[in-house]
């Protein structure tokens, strides 16, 4: 029998909830394919920090490398506030700290309108209706990792400085992944940066220029700046297929355009690493929205976001993209039948939905 791997890190705040959640569906739909799930439990974040005094151990780290997979929930709130502001982002943050060093540079956010929510979108029901793209961020470099940064007082001024940083390779590798996965969908790829300001703009609108001509004739490429894009997406949101951005953009788009979905708990994510020898990229699989300490344990949260990611993770990481497909029809279904939870503007109780869910799947 098959046997998957996956290192469950709850995180903080409703991170472990949503990811017993999803757990259960990947249960289900593994078992349904004769496969054997091995799941590990361990601490990430604030949690980990209130435990140990730091937000991810190295013992952890090790496991996250030799695992199949790993399923990461949130991090964030008030065991998280009391990590010292001035350390590395590595050192104050355990995603980040999985990120750099897992390697796991593209990360993939699918973003699409669903049945039973589009008319629970900002919206116009016929502009949102088959909106379907996938925002590819560039996820281990630029603004959030570049040096020198920090704080300083000069002269009696407070100051601050971040460096935003790129190379050439660092774009050429998720170009070419923001491109393959162009190449499978529908064909169209958007590019979004600000090279009329930004140095580090013009460096990525060239390389992906020239890997585009190069390796990827077939697909229609198009470079818009990261402000008339989003003017846009508002205008058009169904117009749109892979979106490629930087680390910084990619992060503020994804989350511009989680109303096409209708809210944050309906994204979910995978972070990837480059292929090694026999092909196995290093993976890690969150839902996008963050730790939502206020609602944590009431049983409020929307765990689609990480049910989508272990869809996510059947395919990207277990070639089954049958099993993400019936994943994804089954949420498709159970909003449908539930009308949603309360982010969503339903009064369905997530265990209800997760519950809508599992009984599609069965």
């Amino acid at each position: 029998m098959t046997a998957w791997t996956v290192l469950v890190l709850g995180g903080d705040g409703i991170g472990p909830e949503v990811t017993e959640a999803a757990l259960e569906v990947l249960g289900v739909v593994a078992a349904s394919a004769n496969i054997a799930v091995e799941i590990e439990h361990d601490l990430a974040g604030g949690a980990c920090f209130t435990a140990h005094g730091v937000v991810l151990r190295d013992d952890t780290l090790q496991r996250a490398r030799d695992v199949d997979a790993v399923l990461f929930g949130a991090e964030g709130g008030p065991e998280w506030d009391a990590v010292p502001s001035d350390l590395d982002p590595e050192q104050r943050s355990g995603l980040s700290h999985l990120r750099r060093d897992l390697d796991l540079y593209a990360n993939l956010r699918p973003i699409r309108n669903w049945r039973g929510l589009v008319d629970r979108t900002p919206f116009k029901p016929e502009l949102v209706a088959g909106a379907d793209m996938v925002v590819v961020r560039e996820l281990t470099s630029g603004v959030y990792f570049g040096t020198p940064r920090g704080t300083s007082t000069v002269d009696g001024r407070e100051q601050a400085i971040d460096t935003q940083f790129y190379t050439a390779d660092e774009i050429d590798r998720v170009a070419r992944d923001a491109l393959s996965l162009a190449r499978s969908r529908r064909g169209k790829l958007t590019s979004i940066d600000k090279s009329n300001v930004m140095e580090t703009g013009a460096l990525w609108r060239r390389r992906v220029s020239v890997i585009a001509e190069k390796e990827y004739g077939d697909v229609d490429v198009e470079h818009l700046l990261a402000d008339a894009f989003l003017c846009a997406l508002v205008q058009q949101p169904a117009r749109f297929d892979v979106v490629l951005g930087d680390n910084l953009f990619g992060d503020l788009v994804s989350d511009a355009a989680a109303p096409i979905a209708g809210s944050l708990g309906m994204l979910p994510s995978a972070s990837l690493g480059p292929p090694d020898a026999n092909g196995r990229r290093r993976a890690l699989y969150e839902p996008v929205h963050g730790s939502a300490p206020d609602i944590a344990g009431k049983g409020l949260a929307n765990p689609c976001g990480a049910v989508l990611s272990v869809a996510m993770m059947t395919e990207w990481t277990f070639t089954r993209p049958d099993l993400a497909r019936r994943i994804e029809q089954a949420v498709d279904v159970a909003l449908v039948e539930t009308g949603g939870t309360t982010d969503l503007g339903g009064s369905a109780r997530p265990a209800e939905l997760l519950n809508a869910i599992l009984a599609r799947l069965a």
